[in-house]
């Protein structure tokens, strides 16, 4: 038996076996879409119905279907994250969704994503062996991703926010000492690269900032530089640049006589070469390029240079982002005040920088204790 109701209301069916259907009409992007809902009892569809046109009035379709998880995320990857954010952000996600999200959750169904699901996640990329910053990272992917979901009304809640990531472990940074960054520069002395170790532990500008720093950024006569772009990628051939990610990220940087000098070297070395390469030479003004004048990639920098300089000069296996350290930590211990580091290193806010290498500085201790004997003696 069916029941008529007024139009747009849906209808209520008795089926066959006794059981209770109802069913209404939702309009979304794809068109007009007919929804069915099955109960028992007449008044338990009844009240399915009545919440369902609620939701649909209320734009509250939630209408996934048989979307999943890997579907969706293929979607958002490209519909509201792509081209409104830099580059390496975008990659970065797409490669925590197609290698430790969708592998696991990829054939759920979106409207069928459960806590349990996602705290399984979780433990078992924990299990694999990945680091708990890993998966915290893995979290704000998924956690975004679903916001989105549940502001286009595909899904009624973003159910990572039931769910903890591990908290990471606060990464130790491990910079140079005096001694150890005079190894460095001194292992490095007549490379191609030397001057841009100097420029990295001299000035703490970022390995994407030395990588996209153009020549035409660089005064040598008055001893400074501008930072103005950060190469984000460079897959093959191709490559782009970003602006810094923050106001202070776009700095000026004044020179030490060392910096300068080794610019100077290095300058006059990149265009003999060049005059040898003049058919081959793809002028990019970049500062550090490769032999044809193309970007040096990120990894390229890391595994064929970086790393085996340390292993040449015996130094312990850091991080490149540690020389950036070692800069702050060397001006920092002698007494150079921290509102010039900030600015130098392009720190949003001075607590960044304090919060950063406060710990990492013995005497700062000493010295503070010094100080209030000699206020109170």
């Amino acid at each position: 038996m069916t029941r008529r109701r007024g139009n747009g209301e849906g209808t209520i069916t008795r089926r066959k076996n006794g059981s209770w259907a109802a069913q209404y009409v939702v309009y979304t992007a794809e068109g007009r879409k007919r929804k069915t809902l099955y109960g028992k009892t007449r008044q338990e569809v009844a009240t399915k119905l009545a919440n369902a046109l609620s939701d649909r009035e209320g734009g509250l379709l939630f209408d996934a279907g048989s979307l999943t998880v890997g579907e969706y995320l293929d979607r958002w990857l490209t519909d509201s994250v792509k081209d409104t954010v830099r580059l390496t952000t975008y990659q970065g996600y797409e490669r925590i969704c197609r290698l430790h999200i969708k592998p696991t959750l990829g054939r759920v169904r979106l409207k069928d994503l459960t806590v349990v699901h996602v705290r399984s996640l979780y433990k078992e990329r924990l299990k694999a062996g990945l680091a708990p910053r890993m998966v915290q990272l893995i979290h704000a992917t998924l956690h975004k991703a679903l916001k989105q979901a549940v502001m286009d009304s595909l899904i009624p809640r973003n159910v990572t926010e039931a769910v903890k990531a591990p908290r990471p472990e606060k990464t130790e940074i491990r910079p140079l000492s005096p001694e150890q960054a005079r190894t460095l520069l001194e292992a490095v002395r007549g490379d191609k690269l030397e001057a841009l170790y100097m420029l990295a532990i001299t000035t703490g500008m970022r390995q994407g900032e030395l990588l996209g720093l153009k020549w035409e950024d660089v005064d040598l006569e008055a001893g400074t530089l501008q930072v103005r772009r950060t190469l984000s990628t460079r897959v093959g051939r191709g490559f782009s640049f970003s602006p810094p990610k923050t106001a202070k990220g776009r700095r000026s940087i004044k020179l030490p006589e060392v910096a300068k000098s080794s610019l100077r070297r290095h300058r006059k070395g990149q265009l003999e070469e060049r005059m040898k390469l003049a058919g081959l030479w793809e002028d990019n003004g970049l500062v550090f390029a490769t032999r044809v004048g193309t970007p040096v990639g990120r990894h390229e920098l890391v595994t064929r240079s970086f790393k085996p300089l340390l292993s040449k000069a015996d130094l312990p296996g850091i991080r490149f982002h540690d020389l950036r350290h070692t800069c702050a930590t060397l001006l920092l211990g002698k007494g150079v005040h921290a509102k010039f580091v900030q600015e130098l290193l392009g720190h949003a806010t001075i607590s960044i920088t304090l919060d950063t290498y406060s710990h990492v500085l013995p005497g700062m201790g000493d010295a503070a204790a010094g100080a209030m004997d000699e206020a109170l003696g």
